[in-house]
């Protein structure tokens, strides 16, 4: 039997879409590829970005700004001398880009004008730190992004 170039086009194009069917198919069936969004409620959560970014542009003027940076007991967090450990408050989220799952929250809890967050509570790779906090009624939100060896 023979094949002529319109029923060739046919059955290339069957194929074709077949094997995009397949594909699409196992993503959306298969709980290996995890295709969730990066923030639930995208929409509630774009709606204060202006909020957010005058948060990042207090932390930004600030002379003397927290560090956030990884040592070999885990991710310390090292605030100056001239704030007043007490009076600091707020939550770090250590947000892993790669798998939700590990993500965890932090409540900020200075000793001595640092906060050590163990090695034992994070994974090889990369990490992203938000950390909001205010001091003396003064929001500020901090971002950092950390890799773990």
């Amino acid at each position: 039997m023979k094949i002529n170039w319109g029923t060739g086009i046919v059955i290339a194009f069957g194929l074709f879409m077949t094997f995009i069917l397949y594909f699409v198919f196992e993503v959306q069936s298969n709980s290996k590829y995890d295709n969730d969004l990066v923030v639930e409620e995208y929409y509630k959560h774009d709606s204060h970005f202006q909020d957010e970014m005058a948060r990042i542009q207090n932390a930004h003027d600030l002379q003397q700004r927290p560090t956030i940076k990884y040592v070999t007991d885990g991710v310390e967090i090292i605030f100056p001398a001239k704030f007043e450990s007490d009076k600091i408050k707020g939550n770090i989220l250590l947000y892993r880009p790669s798998n939700k799952k590990f993500d965890f929250n932090t409540t900020i809890a200075l000793i001595k004008s640092s906060l050590l967050i163990p090695k034992n509570k994070l994974i090889k790779g990369r990490w992203d730190v938000n950390m909001e906090w205010q001091y003396d009624g003064k929001k500020y939100l901090s971002k950092e992004v950390v890799y773990v060896n």
